[in-house]
């Protein structure tokens, strides 16, 4: 298979208005990757699957990740005069990154058996109102992972045939996938409670006295009798 340079190379002298930027992975897996733009993220995955040298036709996973808004601390190397002498000083500066979302694609031929050829899409920021393209009309396998990543993270896939929960209930609040999702105490929606669940909902009902098996019978007895 070819290099991610040369599959870059190859859409770029295809589509040239892409923006495309090679992702190093520093990871044991040492897996680099496509940040493809999102505007011609369709082109693009259309020119993966019916290029002949490529053939990329089989999408195995679509996975999401949450990055939360971080500082990045960079030291650089400052002149200045000290006591009359110029030196050189490390100066640290901070310098705030805005969180955002990204939806990764594992692309394999099955037609040369290569693969896997990684690309990722990214949203404009953390926001109720994330999108991205769908890729579902071009790897027909993304749709049900789209619709995991929609559920769990909160992107919305435009484009996509179906988008609705697929794993929580159409009441529940929020994704439970995000780095700052803080699960509840009152699972009012719940459709199949558990015991750890009623165990947390139970500060949400007023205090009852615990009845003892004596009183527990009585009480029985007299709803026996009405």
């Amino acid at each position: 298979m070819e290099s991610l340079e040369q599959i870059k190379a190859r859409i770029e002298a295809a589509i040239p208005e892409a923006k495309i930027e090679l992702m190093p992975n520093p990871g044991p897996a040492n897996q680099p990757s496509l940040l493809i733009d999102n505007e011609h993220a369709r082109d693009i995955a259309r020119f993966l699957r019916v290029e002949p040298a490529l053939r990329l036709d089989f999408c195995s996973n679509v996975t999401g990740i949450d990055w939360l808004d971080r500082v990045v601390k960079k030291t650089v190397k400052v002149k200045t005069v000290v006591d009359g002498q110029e030196k050189e000083l490390d100066q640290t500066t901070e310098e705030k990154t805005p969180g955002y979302l990204e939806a990764v694609y594992h692309l394999y031929s099955m037609t040369h058996k290569h693969g896997p050829v990684i690309i990722r899409l990214r949203t404009a920021d953390r926001g109720d109102g994330a999108r991205l393209p769908s890729l579902t009309p071009v790897w027909r396998s993304a749709e049900f992972q789209e619709r995991e990543i929609f559920d769990l993270y909160g992107i919305r896939f435009d484009g996509h045939p179906d988008l609705r929960r697929i794993l929580m209930w159409d009441e529940f609040q929020d994704h439970p996938m995000r780095k700052d999702y803080c699960e509840p105490d009152d699972y009012e929606w719940e459709p199949t409670p558990h015991d750890d669940v009623a165990e947390k909902a139970k500060q949400h009902y007023p205090l009852r006295p615990q009845l003892d098996g004596a009183e527990k019978i009585t009480g029985q007895e007299e709803t026996l009798k009405h």
